[in-house]
């Protein structure tokens, strides 16, 4: 969701399909061939439905599955990166925490970005496996989830740090949450803004930019979402995304 956020801010004449998978959430505590096959069937599904591109809106997802999915479809598909580059490159003389899932954190697709970008060393890694949760749950702040995230950073000293890099998706929802535990001068960096950057940038090359006027189908786990009540729902999460956006 927080990544067609920002899709809808960038191209607000195009037409969406949103599928979130609320069927096998959370990814990142699942095996890589568990991840695949999900991801495969998410995406065959929009493909059926007629998409032009494929925005992969999960870390976890393209870590693991992207490459498969590439090969087998001939649309364009983009995936999501933790923001470590641009982090690491304004650091400050500072280190860089990376907060992530659990198989995000593992997978050689990350420690590759890091062996390319951090050649001094200064990034952190940390798993929040259960953050994803606590987002689907619609525990933005909440006294338990301060707690578990206080916790989490406990070992660390935040004064240390120039940057936190929110690399999954879900973890948009809590910057005003990440700023009351880091001080004002950290950065909180998300790699929405990049990936909506590209998707426009592959829309403009294969002429695909369109001007149908704005629509948004919301599918969960293969079922359009036509009740009020999800509708609502899903309108307080935008709601909530308009507001970290000063963030």
């Amino acid at each position: 969701m927080t990544v067609l956020h920002q899709a809808v801010l960038s191209l607000p004449e195009e037409e969406f399909l949103y599928f979130a998978d609320v069927d096998h959430v959370p990814y990142g505590t699942k095996t890589k061939e568990e991840i695949i096959g999900y991801a495969d069937q998410a995406v065959h599904f929009m493909v059926k439905k007629g998409v032009k591109a494929i925005v992969i809106a999960c870390n976890t997802a393209t870590s693991v599955a992207i490459g498969s999915l590439r090969k087998k479809y001939s649309i364009p598909i983009l995936g999501m990166e933790p923001a470590v580059k641009p982090a690491v490159q304004r650091n400050h003389g500072k280190r860089v925490m990376v907060i992530a899932t659990p198989v995000t954190v593992r997978e050689k697709k990350l420690k590759n970005l890091l062996t390319a970008v951090d050649e001094n060393h200064i990034v952190d890694l940390l798993a929040l496996p259960k953050l994803v949760p606590f987002a689907e749950q619609g525990q933005f702040d909440t006294a338990e989830l301060k707690a578990y995230l206080r916790s989490a950073f406990a070992p660390y000293c935040l004064r240390d740090y120039s940057a936190l890099v929110l690399g999954c998706t879900h973890f948009n929802y809590f910057k005003d949450t990440f700023r009351e535990i880091f001080s004002e001068d950290v950065d909180l960096i998300d790699g929405c803004v990049g990936t909506i950057n590209h998707l426009v940038d592959v829309l403009k090359a294969e002429n695909m930019l369109e001007n149908h006027g704005f629509q948004v189908d919301y599918y969960l786990s293969g079922k359009k979402v036509e009740d009020d009540a999800t509708l609502r729902r899903i309108e307080k999460l935008h709601r909530r995304l308009d507001k970290m956006l000063p963030y």
